[in-house]
């Protein structure tokens, strides 16, 4: 992890991305159910999110980002069919960063496989690295973790 990023991030380590701890216009939570409509649901609020926050120069990336993790999170962390909405989705915003971060029931490490470019799955973690400034897992204090994904925005709203 970038050092730069440390001290932005000190949050997640603490398990934190909890509702009542994103302060009002600073960060926005989404549960979403163990299904594949899902996906298309985190697509649909980070853009809406990041329209609201004036930050529309990260929509492309971080819509993939966030469909990548969240695909991830349902793929190999969620049983299928788990009742309720074991996955969330978190979007917070410092001055010149935004994290989406996705936390999830297991405690189970995300792996990045080798590239096969001509399989059909296995590479969500590559775009997930390409596509943001750094990215990371912290398992959370009694079960589950967070994998965070870290965007780096300029003064002005230019993405860096």
């Amino acid at each position: 992890m970038k050092a730069e990023a440390a001290p932005v991030l000190d949050p997640l380590w603490q398990g934190v991305l909890a509702p009542e701890r994103l302060a009002a216009g600073h960060g926005a939570t989404c549960e979403l159910a163990a299904a594949l409509e899902s996906v298309r649901e985190a697509r649909h609020f980070t853009r809406t999110t990041l329209q609201r926050w004036d930050l529309s120069m990260l929509l492309d990336s971080m819509e993939l980002v966030a469909s990548e993790l969240v695909t991830n999170a349902l793929r190999y962390a969620v049983p299928a069919g788990t009742p309720g909405a074991p996955v969330r989705l978190s979007l917070v915003r410092w001055t010149s960063r935004v994290v989406c971060a996705v936390r999830d029931p297991s405690g189970v490490a995300p792996i990045t496989k080798d590239p096969d470019f001509v399989a059909e799955t296995g590479r969500g973690l590559h775009l997930v690295d390409s596509f943001s400034e750094n990215w990371g897992w912290h398992p959370l204090s009694g079960t589950g973790k967070v994998v965070w994904a870290l965007f780096l925005v300029a003064p002005g709203g230019q993405r860096r």
